[in-house]
């Protein structure tokens, strides 16, 4: 089994997939791709992923991306572990709905407020960020009474969440203390998802680092 997976560690999607694949036991090779040296529009990369996004997987031939459909497709081909992905349509539904959730309402949220004054130059939106905040609201119920994101046992969708939640944490623009289960269930991730340092809190400092450096050149 040979699995390319296009990537670079400042990527919560990138991030998401490596943790899942970690959870499924899948070790894909990692071509890590550079998309400001635009290493994502070469010929044999847009043959692979006309949209030129990652992460992209490149599974002997088999080109896929965005990161919740890479998961779910490792899993359906390389899982043995059920409880990951549960085969019962209510459970499997509440994970479905868990990534859902992070890819259209977190992570975009989180993305609406941060990008555009951080990257861009534009005035902070306190009203992107008010929506930023009723994001994580809307987690912390989701996740009250609830060990993992979908229930008491960890799923893919803990590994897609802990990537996203992880991004917007180092960064400092919410304080997870105000979301107890939020904080609590992130704690637990932390611990159990498999190799979640090099996985996903590497690349998260590598974010924050990078996010750093252009503040310091926009002020030079």
């Amino acid at each position: 089994m040979t699995i390319d997976l296009y990537f670079h560690p400042a990527s919560a999607p990138c991030r998401g997939v490596l943790l899942a694949a970690k959870l499924i036991g899948v070790d894909p090779n990692i071509k890590h791709t550079n998309v400001a040296k635009g290493e994502n529009m070469t010929p044999h990369f847009l043959k692979m992923n006309p949209q030129h996004t990652i992460p992209t997987l490149d599974d002997n031939g088999f080109y896929l991306w965005e990161s919740r459909a890479i998961i779910t497709y490792m899993f359906n081909k390389y899982g043995k572990d059920d409880s990951l992905y549960p085969q019962d349509p209510k459970k499997r539904a509440i994970v479905d709905q868990r990534f859902y959730f992070d890819m259209g309402t977190l992570l975009q949220r989180y993305i609406d407020y941060f990008y555009p004054s951080t990257f861009f130059g534009a005035p902070a939106d306190l009203d992107k960020l008010r929506k930023l905040e009723e994001a994580f609201g809307f987690l912390d119920v989701m996740l009250d009474g609830s060990i993992y994101a979908a229930g008491d046992s960890i799923t893919l969708a803990d590994a897609s969440l802990a990537a996203s939640v992880s991004t917007v944490d180092i960064v400092g623009i919410i304080d997870l203390k105000k979301y107890p289960n939020v904080n609590r269930w992130f704690t637990v991730c932390k611990r159990t998802l498999p190799d979640y340092e090099e996985a996903n809190a590497e690349g998260a400092a590598l974010f924050k680092q990078l996010v750093d450096q252009y503040a310091i050149r926009k002020l030079q």
